[in-house]
């Protein structure tokens, strides 16, 4: 059973620590570990997530499984809808309907701020997301290289679902 509530301010460092394990395991292969430490280093400080935790416009959720922190997922409000901006779950615990929990509680959130739409950056060499993604009723609407500074770019579909 996966149980999932709103991110606390005494679970950042946990939340932070598993970014690290995920992304190890998933992006070595499509970015250099420079840019992973740098974005892990700038996504997930925890004084930029605990200022989200107070900030209306983003919501931060956490997904347990026997009380082991396996998940979590961050969505913030814009003008044209909400973004689905993190959504990463433990390696170990992935193709368990983790991620699609996790998904369905951003997107009620996304209802909330009254979004008709909720979309995402994936990386584009990542087909195990896309295919997870498309398969959650999510399509690809553009391909764009962003320069994310200090040298580094984010090569990404950006998809969307409508709400």
């Amino acid at each position: 059973m996966t149980d999932i509530r709103p991110l606390a301010s005494h679970q950042v460092e946990a939340v932070s620590a598993l970014a690290r394990v995920v992304w190890q395991a998933t992006y070595p292969a499509l970015i250099s570990q420079a840019q992973i430490d740098a974005m892990l280093a700038d996504r997930y400080a925890a004084g930029s997530i605990l200022a989200q935790l107070d900030d209306p416009l983003h919501a931060w959720w956490v997904a347990h499984q026997d009380q082991r922190l396996v998940g979590f997922a961050h969505a913030s409000r814009g003008n044209t809808g909400c973004k689905l901006d993190k959504l990463y779950v433990h390696p170990d615990h992935q193709r368990q309907g983790i991620g699609s929990a996790l998904l369905v509680t951003a997107q009620n959130w996304a209802r909330t701020q009254h979004a008709r739409r909720l979309w995402l950056q994936v990386n584009r060499g990542n087909t195990q997301a896309i295919a997870a993604y498309q398969k959650l009723g999510f399509h690809i609407v553009e391909s764009r290289v962003f320069d994310i500074g200090s040298g580094f770019v984010m090569d990404d579909h950006v998809m969307e679902r409508t709400l």
